[in-house]
């Protein structure tokens, strides 16, 4: 029970709270009861209800709607990708070697780390033959707390075999349409994200929105000097992705942010490759492309990396980075090398953030509004 109003007592039910009139006289906020029998299953012993640490406290009604809504949108996700004959797979949280990518940090558990991704070991499974899967799984980034990020949290992960960044796309456009039924919400702001969305070069946006021309062959200092010339504060020695993401998150971030569609942020430079491949005949341009919903980075998509090679010295230049800049150095996944060696088919994959999906679903502004758990109420 919730609390006494006039000749009323409010009780908290799953689905709403109920006014029940007249009663008993023992009632007290904070009992356990029993509406049909009108009776007390266990008595409140505090001296306040509820109180600010307690469960009717963290879950107020609007944040139990979302959870509601989160089952439904994990729902859809699962029916789009059934409809398109794609296969659910599970793959190891707890793994010996996580991903390189030089921004993230993995969670050492054990004798190995919680996964950034499943992209590793999924793209395993393309290499033993498997053409379309997908993956909803948690996933775990050091040191990442803030309005839309969580050390642990929830990704949606998919590739297609034999497929381009194009299927991919499409597939992202139509399954945020579905989730979201045509409109995302954020707080009291709706964007239509029915399909086809915006396409826009990572060039062509630096341009536009920062007034920076990118080549992707430019020297780190280069870079740095021409962001300089248009008043974005970069220090002396930054190394290129540094001083691109500088420009990125000050001047071309705030300007997406303030479109009223999607946008698909698509040919990024080299540097920023990661496991993308190079675009045939350019290669200073990434085949990868990042989804925006109302400024919130949704997905984030590579036209695969096949060439164990190649893949290896991304590895090797990662791992030499990282140790430059004092961060975890962990070792290169050889069963991955080896898949790739083997022979990965031409593929495109993504990992888009399914509780930030849920935001745009509900209209929440914090990702803590839609976890059942955040991280600082355990």
């Amino acid at each position: 029970m919730l609390a006494i109003d006039g000749d009323a007592a409010v009780v908290r039910c799953e689905q709403f709270d109920l006014r029940v009139t007249h009663p008993p006289r023992g009632w007290r906020p904070g009992d356990l009861v029993d509406v049909d029998q009108r009776a007390v299953i266990h008595a409140f012993t505090g001296t306040d209800y509820p109180g600010p640490t307690s469960e009717i406290m963290r879950l107020p009604r609007n944040r139990m709607q979302a959870l509601r809504l989160r089952a439904k949108a994990l729902a859809a996700v699962r029916a789009f990708f059934s409809a398109r004959e794609f296969l659910e797979v599970e793959t190891p949280l707890l793994v010996p070697s996580p991903g390189l990518e030089i921004h993230l940090d993995a969670v050492r558990a054990g004798d190995g780390w919680l996964i950034t991704s499943p992209e590793y070991q999924m793209k395993r499974l393309l290499a033993g033959g498997f053409e379309r899967i997908f993956q909803v799984c948690k996933c775990f980034r050091a040191g990442e707390r803030g309005a839309h990020h969580s050390s642990e949290f929830t990704m949606i992960e998919w590739y297609r075999a034999h497929a381009g960044l194009d299927a991919i796309i499409a597939d992202t456009e139509q399954l945020v349409d579905a989730v979201c039924g045509g409109k995302a919400r954020i707080g009291d702001r709706e964007i239509d994200v029915t399909p086809p969305w915006p396409r826009m070069t990572v060039r062509d946006a630096m341009q536009e929105f920062a007034g920076v021309r990118v080549d992707g062959a430019e020297s780190a200092a280069e870079l740095a000097a021409e962001l300089r010339g248009w008043g974005i504060d970069v220090a002396e020695g930054t190394a290129w992705d540094d001083a691109f993401f500088a420009a990125f998150l000050a001047r071309v971030e705030p300007e997406i942010t303030k479109l009223d569609r999607p946008l698909i942020l698509e040919d990024w430079p080299a540097p920023l490759a990661a496991l993308a491949r190079r675009k045939e005949g350019d290669p200073k341009t990434a085949l990868r492309f990042e989804a925006y919903v109302g400024g919130l980075e949704l997905a984030n998509a590579f036209d695969e990396l096949t060439d164990a090679t190649e893949q290896r010295a991304r590895f090797e230049d990662d791992l030499q980075i990282r140790r430059a800049r004092g961060k975890a150095v962990y070792p290169l996944d050889e069963r991955l090398l080896a898949a790739l060696g083997e022979g990965l088919p031409p593929s495109a994959g993504i990992a888009l953030g399914f509780d930030r999906l849920v935001m745009l679903a509900t209209g929440a502004t914090r990702i803590d509004q839609v976890l059942t758990f955040a991280t600082g109420e355990l």
